[in-house]
């Protein structure tokens, strides 16, 4: 027994004098609040992208502490939020080994592990000259940093001059109010601000501004290279760059309510058999902002929403294929996400009051109005009691008598149990998330849900967001399940979407009320 504490106490000091001498400087036993808002945008399919939500919560302020809280988890898929604070840079980051972890000095080195939060707090966290790379990794969020001048050729180098590189089998990614610049292009050294390569999948990257760079970003690596794809670009800011916003090689993107500004040879490119869906962008002062270019394999876009200005376009012929100057669609991609839209006349406005690092990670609300938004990282305690209101529904279940679907179910679970009336019969998704509608053949007003969870699943439901399904507006977000309240709202489908849960979700009934 004296022999197991001295050994305890050994691993202890161990474990101290590890984190004084990384820069690990803080930790807790639950998460905190650094992570603000839900993941958007194609991260939310394939199960969705929560990162290190549920997991415990530690400080660092250099490079090698951040390998050091990957390499002290119990396993490479442990949940951690690793908070950020300070200036990290080659001089501070070297290689930690462990288990749970695969480092590498002089980057910032996620490589075969999963669920993971990287978030910029208190005075901002700065990446100098130190590239963030990702590969054969799940479920990863990176928010309010900022990542400048990274090089590929000079001093020093890092991440063959990405300031965020992913590559091998990489799934469910969230970027979010990011600063990614450089200060020139290849000839000064660097290379991409965000590039997705070798089959990686189910990318976001929001309220971002990328600027300052030869090239703004790609999917895929090379024409063959089109196992990539499922990204979503929006409310980001592109700022004199000169090509590449983004390079979409294969696969599907979702662009809506960008701002470009100062795009000198060519914006989004299109080619090798890719589609895009580009929605109310605000292109400005640039030239050749969507099209095939330097190719002769054409990729392809649905356009809607688009305003143009001051925007340049060149003849058509040989391998420059610009869609302009009055672009019209010729694919047609389906959206599977819900998503509300910002006129393009606000987008510069929005953008520039949300997009970026240490902006307060304010996003837009769909009506052009910047809006905080809330924590979402649930407590680890899963006997926490739920958060959400209580009061009861009054009125008729206008659920009874209705239908129902939804994004996936668990075997032997059904849409239709959630509108049977029955504890007993409950539906659950295919894993820790996902959605479940109520649907009407007419519009219905709705202002009140009552989400009743089955039997010896109470309080598995953790965050969540209540959705007009037809128009994607939310109508409200929080966490808990039960009695649910929004202004009164005539739809046709109402989406109750779980973005985080501890567990599988079991809903027994969705009930649905006019008052």
């Amino acid at each position: 027994m004296k022999r197991s504490a001295a050994v305890r106490l050994g691993a202890t000091l161990a474990t101290a004098a590890l984190a004084a001498a990384t820069g690990l400087v803080a930790s807790t036993s639950s998460a905190s609040a650094a992570v603000t808002g839900s993941a958007t945008g194609y991260a939310t399919q394939n199960g969705g992208t929560t990162g290190g939500a549920g997991g415990q919560t530690v400080r660092a302020t250099t490079g090698t502490a951040i390998h050091a809280a990957l390499c002290n988890r119990a396993s490479s898929s442990t949940p951690i939020i690793i908070e950020v604070q300070g200036t990290i840079n080659h001089g501070n980051t070297s290689k930690v080994s462990g288990s749970s972890c695969n480092t590498a000095d002089g980057v910032i080195e996620l490589k075969q592990i999963s669920n993971v939060s990287i978030v910029g707090v208190g005075s901002g966290a700065v990446f100098d000259q130190l590239g963030i790379h990702i590969r054969e990794s799940s479920n990863i969020i990176i928010q309010n940093v900022t990542v400048r001048n990274v090089k590929k050729s000079g001093s020093p180098t890092s991440n063959g001059g990405d300031a965020i590189g992913m590559e091998s089998s990489v799934r469910n990614v969230w970027v979010d109010h990011a600063t990614l610049e450089a200060s020139g292009g290849e000839s000064e050294g660097y290379d991409g601000l965000f590039d997705l390569k070798n089959n990686t999948q189910y990318v976001t990257l929001s309220y971002s501004i990328l600027r300052n760079s030869g090239r703004g970003g790609l999917i895929g690596s090379s024409e063959s290279d089109r196992s990539n794809g499922y990204v979503t670009f929006h409310h980001n800011k592109y700022e004199n760059i000169d090509s590449r916003t983004p390079l979409l090689r294969g696969g599907i993107s979702h662009i809506y309510n960008n701002h470009y500004v100062d795009v000198h040879e060519s914006g989004i490119n299109s080619r090798a058999g890719a589609r895009a869906k580009v929605d109310n962008n605000y292109f400005e002062d640039s030239k050749d902002v969507l099209g095939t270019f330097y190719t002769s394999e054409a990729g392809y876009w649905q356009v809607s929403g688009n305003i143009f200005d001051n925007v340049t376009w060149s003849s058509r012929s040989g391998d420059k294929q610009p869609a302009g100057p009055n672009p019209t669609s010729n694919t047609s991609v389906g959206i599977p996400y819900s998503h509300s839209l910002d006129n393009a006349n606000c987008v510069p406005d929005v953008v520039n009051r949300t997009a970026g690092a240490n902006k307060g990670n304010r996003v837009s609300n769909g009506n052009c109005t910047p809006q905080n938004p809330g924590p979402t990282d649930p407590p680890t305690d899963p006997t926490d009691p739920p958060t959400g209101p209580t009061d009861p529904p009054t009125g008729i279940n206008l659920s009874l008598g209705a239908g129902a679907d939804g994004s996936s179910k668990a075997s032997g679970t059904s849409y239709g149990n959630v509108i049977d009336g029955n504890m007993s019969s409950y539906w659950s998704p295919s894993g820790s998330t996902g959605s479940v509608s109520v649907k009407w053949p007419s519009a219905t007003s709705v202002s009140k849900i009552n989400i009743r969870e089955a039997a010896g699943a109470e309080g598995t439901i953790r965050n969540w967001r209540v959705l007009d399904h037809d128009t994607g507006a939310v109508l409200t977000s929080g966490s808990g399940a039960g009695v649910i309240s929004f202004p009164r709202t005539s739809l046709r489908k109402v989406t109750f979407e779980i973005t985080s849960s501890n567990g599988t979700p079991r809903i027994a009934e969705f009930e649905t009320y006019n008052g």
